[in-house]
């Protein structure tokens, strides 16, 4: 368990994500997690990289309860472990498909986000908690799932969204039982492995450097209002609640 890489075959290789119980990584997973996506999309066997994961859901974001038990040290470890694995996604020298399951929260959007191709099981939901536990953060990416005032609305009300709906934006490709889930993920895979391998690196350099937005800078100047939350001590009453599972203090 952890961040496992399968072994490339037919031109795929498949990082899994399998941190029990809810995929909530530590900092230290997000640059495990980082260091996997770079090496996978490195391999000159490589033609499409597959991301999915194991267990109840495909990523319930960072560790809350490492931050709580570790403060300053553990926030930026998990800004900085964030922007590296999302990097690693965006720059990853061949495609990404992800594959979604269950809940898709926090940091897990920020790894969709990113991706060049999003299927999903009929059960998979999207959201940022985030001002719910007292942070700030990958709104960048969510923006590329949904459009501009349902991500807003989502960032505000910290309410999630379907597949089925993300389906219909066109930022989710296919939705499927979950069970099929991986079968697909690998099919899609196949066919974009298929293609000339030098073509489809050219093609993923060359989609990056048109687009409008710079998810990298954009994402890194939302980090700074979270520290500017923890900073002020708001932060720690929001994630102290959820971790004591009671209301939150919302005075201030």
């Amino acid at each position: 368990m952890g961040i496992e890489t399968n072994g490339t075959a037919e031109g795929i290789a498949e990082v899994v994500i399998d941190v029990p119980p809810v995929n909530a990584l530590t900092a230290a997973d997000w640059f495990v997690l980082a260091d996997a996506l770079r090496d996978a999309g490195r391999d000159p066997s490589a033609r499409v990289v597959v991301l999915r994961a194991e267990g109840r859901g495909f990523c319930a974001g960072v560790d809350i309860k490492e931050i709580q038990a570790r403060g300053d040290e553990a926030l930026v470890g998990a800004n900085r472990g964030c922007e590296a694995a999302f990097a690693a996604v965006y720059d990853c020298e061949v495609p990404v498909l992800v594959a979604v399951h269950g809940f898709c929260l926090g940091g897990g959007v920020g790894l969709v986000g990113n991706a060049d191709v999003v299927i999903a099981s009929d059960d998979a939901v999207f959201g940022l908690p985030e001002v719910d536990r007292g942070a700030l953060g990958a709104a960048t990416h969510l923006a590329r799932l949904v459009p501009q005032h349902r991500m807003r609305a989502m960032v505000y009300t910290a309410s999630n969204a379907t597949a089925s709906e993300l389906h219909a934006y066109g930022s989710v490709l296919k939705v499927v039982d979950r069970a099929s889930l991986v079968e697909e993920a690998r099919c899609i895979a196949r066919d974009i492995a298929a293609k000339s391998p030098t073509i489809l690196r050219r093609a993923k350099e060359s989609l990056n450097g048109i687009d409008p937005v710079d998810p990298r800078r954009s994402y890194r100047f939302e980090q700074g209002f979270t520290y500017e939350l923890h900073v002020r001590g708001v932060a720690d009453e929001q994630r102290q609640a959820f971790l004591d599972k009671r209301e939150a203090d919302t005075s201030r």
